[in-house]
């Protein structure tokens, strides 16, 4: 097994650590241990990043150097990292355990499938054509941050749904972080649309094809422009604004697994 295969393990049951370090918390309520997630957070991060360094040095030892972001274990790994990135530097808002459960939870699913399901290559892969480009950095990375972003949005608004006292923030902090979270999201959305546009006139000849993962992009970029424009215009706030980001959430998971899954494209084989 290559070290950064055993890394990214160690990562994976970091991921698992924190999401019990959370239900600890939930049991015990002692604010103590909101440090020792945020220690325990930082560290993944640091460990997280290493091993998917390490994994991109090995591919140029193997004569394919590649950054690992051109299959589907390498997306679900990298979207992992996204996801914990945007935790740590959102961290002065997301200071409540009842959010960043979510975020861990969510992280532990992605690595535990990439690490386990039978039907993922986990190996390093030569670089199809179409993904020879510098594109394909500036389109997965904004893409991802983008998604991650989303995550906290759709939490927060998933939260919006119940008043437990002394779980969840108040009202008025889950639809500031919802409304902030989308506000990151967006344009990173956007620039990975707009950058994948260029990329595919660059592999394929054309800016736009509407393939599945194209359209269903297109579809997820409206829902938040949406929400914004419901927000900024209309004055939305509240359980409206809520539903939007469950709403635009489920089009980014289908956006992300439905085209692998079930629909067939351009698209299908990477991220």
């Amino acid at each position: 097994m290559a070290f950064h295969h055993k890394i990214l393990g160690i990562v994976t049951l970091l991921y698992l650590c924190l999401f019990l370090i959370h239900i600890i918390y939930f049991a015990a309520k002692k604010e103590k241990i909101k440090s020792v997630i945020w220690f325990v957070l930082y560290g993944t991060l640091v460990l997280h990043t290493v091993g998917l360094i390490l994994r991109w040095v090995e591919s140029y030892q193997l004569g394919i150097g590649h950054a690992p972001l051109s299959n589907f274990y390498e997306s679900l790994i990298f979207y992992s990292w996204c996801l914990s990135l945007i935790l740590v530097l959102m961290k002065k808002r997301l200071n409540y355990p009842a959010i960043t459960v979510f975020g861990t939870l969510i992280s532990l699913l992605l690595m535990g499938y990439a690490s386990i399901s039978p039907s993922i290559d986990r190996n390093i892969q030569p670089l199809v054509p179409a993904l020879q480009s510098n594109w394909l950095h500036i389109h997965v990375f904004t893409c991802f941050i983008a998604y991650a972003s989303f995550v906290v949005s759709f939490t927060c608004g998933l939260l919006y749904m119940f008043t437990w006292k002394g779980v969840v923030p108040p009202r008025e902090t889950l639809d500031d972080i919802n409304y902030r979270s989308v506000i990151v999201g967006f344009p990173m959305l956007s620039a990975g649309i707009f950058t994948g546009a260029v990329w595919a006139h660059y592999a394929w000849g054309s800016y736009w094809s509407w393939d599945p993962k194209e359209t269903w992009s297109l579809i997820t970029w409206i829902i938040y422009a949406l929400f914004l424009h419901a927000r900024l215009v209309r004055g939305w706030k509240g359980k409206k604004i809520a539903i939007l980001s469950v709403v635009g959430f489920a089009s980014v998971i289908f956006t992300y697994f439905g085209v692998n899954f079930i629909l067939s494209g351009l698209h299908s084989y990477a991220t």
